[in-house]
């Protein structure tokens, strides 16, 4: 069994806020993989179903962001699992708009979620890093993971959720890296050959027909000319 907790704030009013990513993943994840309904537990929200046949129970904390320990701790005392089955999506202000990035253990990096899960089961959970970009200066971050997702985040943001719910099944089965292959498939897919280079690669060879003549090198020697006198005379003239 695994356990996979959504930061957020709870309340309409914080719903599209950069700070509730957490939230949207599991959110996501739950609508794609046809979980049950959210019900009340935990002093929080949870839903149940499986992934890849490992089952999954998903938790949104009921609790403000820095009291996001006490739900968990009731969770994970509840099934009684160990700290490597369960993972805490969170948003990142280190890392761009659109990355992720899957750690396993280590510290909150002044993320009060993070800090308050650790405080109540210790550091030893795995996280799903989601990148929110940064505002450039500390006093504005407060303000910043506060407010809404601009409309122009929309594309980036929905590649971001697609693609954590593409690699779900991988994360249950404890597959970090097949996780993070299906997010930069959506993120960041390969692109096709374009202009000259796809010409190239699309071009049959020519087939060269009959045995081709060696170019002369400059400044080459005049070949020997073994004709006769009477053989240059009559090429002279004809």
């Amino acid at each position: 069994m695994r356990l996979f907790v959504g930061l957020g704030n709870p309340g309409g009013q914080y719903a599209r806020n950069r700070h509730n990513i957490g939230f949207m993943a599991v959110d996501r994840i739950a609508a794609d993989h046809g979980f049950g309904p959210w019900r009340a537990k935990f002093q929080g929200e949870v839903a149940e179903g499986t992934l890849g046949g490992e089952k999954v129970i998903l938790l949104k904390p009921g609790s403000f962001m820095n009291r996001s320990g006490g739900p968990v701790a009731a969770a994970v005392q509840f099934f009684k699992l160990p700290l490597d089955h369960i993972t805490v999506f969170h948003d990142e202000l280190d890392l761009a708009p659109g990355k992720a990035r899957v750690k396993a253990g280590g510290g909150h990096a002044g993320h009060n979620g993070l800090r308050s899960i650790s405080a109540a089961i210790g550091e030893g959970y795995g996280r799903v890093r989601l990148g929110i970009g940064h505002p450039g200066h500390k006093d504005a971050v407060a303000n910043y993971v506060l407010h809404d997702f601009a409309k122009a985040d929309a594309d980036w943001l929905d590649d971001l959720l697609r693609g954590i719910s593409d690699g779900a099944a991988a994360l249950a089965a404890g597959d970090g890296g097949r996780f993070m292959n299906a997010v930069a498939l959506r993120t960041a897919p390969p692109r096709p050959a374009t202009g000259r280079a796809q010409e190239t690669a699309q071009k049959p060879a020519t087939a060269q027909a009959g045995p081709q003549k060696a170019p002369t090198p400059p400044n080459a020697p005049p070949a020997a000319d073994n004709r006769t006198a009477l053989q240059r005379l009559r090429d002279r003239f004809t």
